[in-house]
């Protein structure tokens, strides 16, 4: 008899499936299509020392996203006033949680129905609890990057709505009162995204 031949061995258990997750569609885009991008090329803000801009959308069947990138460049700035902009920015260091609308980048739409959306980039947005269907619009801001030095500092991000608008002018807005930024704004014709999302793709066929 070998010396472990009586040695218990562990019961066989059933794995559960590994389901897939899929967001629902006023969270983000579509994970299984091919979007079609549509060069936009303006400034949402230009200073000085600061632009805020809109690169490109991502067209899909359910909503759009939009490439968005802001760089803000040092002027004179002492080396404490560019520390705290740094923290400020990207949220980090002592007391620089989650803030007041003062002190995070604002972004919102409206659009040629009347309705409209808000956000803000440090923002969680209540909708994202994934089980409801919100009222339409919605507004999300997905991640992004950044970094910075001493002279400049760059971050960019993503701007999901939903649903894809309707035919018109849709008015996309900032703010950033911490950083001297009023209110401002650019127009889109929509009716160019409409036009763009026949031409999207499915990634299975």
């Amino acid at each position: 008899m070998n010396f472990f031949e009586d040695f218990p061995k562990p019961e066989h258990v059933e794995q559960a499936k590994n389901v897939k997750f899929v967001p629902p569609p006023w969270v983000g885009p579509p994970q299984d299509e091919l979007p079609t991008v549509m060069h936009v090329g303006q400034f949402l803000h230009r200073s000085p020392n600061l632009v805020m801009l809109v690169k490109s959308a991502e067209i899909y069947t359910t909503g759009c996203s939009f490439d968005l990138a802001w760089i803000i460049r040092r002027v004179d700035e002492s080396d404490e006033e560019w520390t705290m902009l740094h923290a400020s920015v990207f949220q980090h260091g002592p007391g620089m949680g989650p803030t007041s609308e003062d002190r995070q980048l604002l972004l919102g739409v409206q659009l040629p129905d009347g309705g409209s959306a808000r956000t803000g980039i440090f923002a969680r947005a209540s909708f994202l609890n994934l089980k409801d269907q919100p009222e339409a619009p919605t507004l999300a801001f997905r991640g992004g990057g950044g970094s910075g030095n001493d002279d400049e500092v760059a971050a960019s991000g993503h701007l999901w709505l939903w649903p894809l608008p309707v035919d018109g002018d849709i008015r996309l807005l900032a703010q950033w009162k911490g950083l001297g930024v009023e209110e401002c704004s650019i127009v889109i014709d929509g009716s160019h995204l409409s036009a763009a999302a026949a031409s999207v793709q499915s990634l299975w066929q």
